[in-house]
């Protein structure tokens, strides 16, 4: 308790039922007396996801104690709430509020479900409802912020899960009464820790005014996209928020979140090529590269508008690490032909390098490389491959990627020193097992971070509508009182 108000919590939540060998008149006089903070009481039974196994009446005397204890909030669930918020009524004459939850397993109701669910709620006397869904689709969470922004009273409403995350993290802009967050040393899957709640998102600035950024991919753990983001936008006093998206089905997701709360969306893994189609309109880059990864909805007619800020990011971050050498007539060496490879490919073609490619799908190679006048080969024939001394090799794949930190690319190691660079778009980590390597063998290396940081620059002043940030020199200026969040990334702050 004292661990979660120093990381800034306002209120705790305390689970009875994980207590070991919890013995009410021991346990819950020492909890109260002790309290650094206003606490939430619940006895969750096993019938409804907790872990108490024990008899319903001793359950319930141990909340009845609560009660007399003065405790601030009791959890009671729906199926037992109304006969038992009534006694307590009339018994206690305390201040403790009642919250009344529902645990709902499978679909998601649809908004009148919910509204009629909530009723019934609300007819037990409750102070407050709470509602726990477990989505399969980010596209049912719309229906919770539906609730969280119409009910006449308090409300708890969130998704378990990371499909769910969102929910928690845009809880105040719908009006919800609290968001969890996890302490330190004790995550929950699917559950922002109280960290990035309070630091990274700033629950006290948003409100149902703030604009919701975010990054459509799949898996989206892994994205640093946030602690980029949000910063830069406080920093320009833009009234915003960038969330990560889990998202199964694009269609389904630009369908549902299609106003004017979500203006513009990052696209990543693996999205970049099939996000083109639900675009109205496409950037001529973008097009030629058949790739998008950031998508603004156009204020006057709320079109979708696609652009790629991905090509010129990775081929200056390369030029950049070449200190001068131009890589016209050198020898680029792609392994992978998806959205980054695309990226790749075309940024490498607009400086004149020759490009050869390899991809696990030998017919998307070839159609890449007939686009970029280059060479197309299979993903196995990589591990075989010499280059020519001062070629460059690029890593396009996921690869790598956390948390499967101990994979790379198939290229024979003897083969890395002959490179003159290599680059890996991957960026979680910064210094990937390829780069390792490379770097052992002598080649100049080029993390995923220095194309991350380039395009986000671009990305974020199509966001915002507005040259807010000119360079990335700018961005490193603008982020000196957020270090901390850059050096997740393995960046220092100049």
């Amino acid at each position: 308790m004292k661990q979660a108000k120093a990381e800034g919590s306002h209120l705790l939540e305390i689970r009875l039922d994980h207590i070991t060998n919890f013995h009410p008149h021991h346990h819950l006089p020492a909890i109260l007396d002790n309290k650094p903070l206003p606490l939430i009481i619940l006895y969750r039974p096993k019938w409804d996801g907790g872990l108490y196994e024990g008899d319903e009446h001793s359950r319930l005397q141990a909340l009845r104690l609560a009660a007399e204890l003065g405790a601030d909030y009791i959890d009671f669930e729906l199926k037992v709430a109304s006969h038992l918020i009534r006694e307590l009524k009339i018994n206690y004459q305390s201040a403790t509020k009642f919250i009344v939850s529902c645990h709902i397993t499978g679909t998601t109701p649809s908004d009148e479900e919910l509204a009629n669910l909530a009723a019934t709620m609300r007819a037990t006397g409750a102070n407050i409802l709470k509602v726990v869904v477990n989505v399969t689709d980010i596209t049912e969470i719309a229906r919770i912020f539906h609730l969280l922004s119409h009910c006449q009273m308090p409300v708890i409403a969130y998704s378990v899960g990371e499909r769910g995350l969102i929910s928690q993290l845009l809880c105040p802009k719908f009006g919800g009464f609290l968001a969890y967050g996890s302490i330190e040393g004790y995550s929950i899957p699917g559950m922002p820790s109280l960290y990035s709640v309070k630091h990274t998102y700033k629950h006290d600035l948003m409100n149902s005014e703030t604009k919701v950024f975010g990054l459509i991919s799949k898996p989206v753990s892994h994205s640093k996209g946030p602690i980029l983001h949000n910063p830069t936008l406080r920093h320009e006093n833009f009234n915003g928020v960038y969330v990560p998206l889990f998202v199964d089905n694009l269609k389904e997701f630009f369908s549902t979140y299609s106003g004017s709360d979500f203006p513009g969306f990052s696209v990543g893994i693996p999205y970049k090529e099939a996000v083109v189609e639900f675009c109205d309109e496409v950037h001529p880059l973008a097009e030629s590269i058949g790739a998008v990864n950031t998508i603004i909805r156009r204020p006057c007619d709320g079109k979708l508008i696609g652009y790629n800020t991905d090509c010129e990011a990775a081929i200056i971050s390369i030029e950049d690490a070449l200190k001068g050498t131009l890589i016209s007539g050198k020898l680029f060496v792609l392994v992978g032909a998806g959205g980054a490879g695309r990226a790749l490919a075309f940024g490498a073609k607009s400086r004149g390098a020759r490009i050869l490619i390899f991809d696990i799908d030998f017919e998307r190679a070839k159609s890449l490389a007939s686009a970029v006048l280059g060479e197309a080969r299979t993903f196995e024939q990589v591990i075989n491959f010499r280059p020519e001394k001062g070629a460059i090799l690029a890593n396009a794949t996921p690869l790598g990627m956390h948390p499967y930190t101990d994979q790379r690319i198939p290229v024979d190691q003897e083969t890395l020193g002959d490179y003159e660079l290599v680059f890996d778009a991957v960026y979680t980590p910064r210094k990937t097992r390829l780069l390792k390597e490379a770097e052992a063998a002598g080649a100049i290396t080029v993390s995923g971070v220095e194309m991350f940081l380039r395009q986000a620059v671009s990305q974020f002043n199509l966001f915002t509508g507005q040259q807010g940030i000119p360079s990335i020199s700018d961005l490193f200026n603008h982020l000196k009182l957020y270090g901390t969040g850059l050096l997740r990334l393995g960046v220092k702050v100049r």
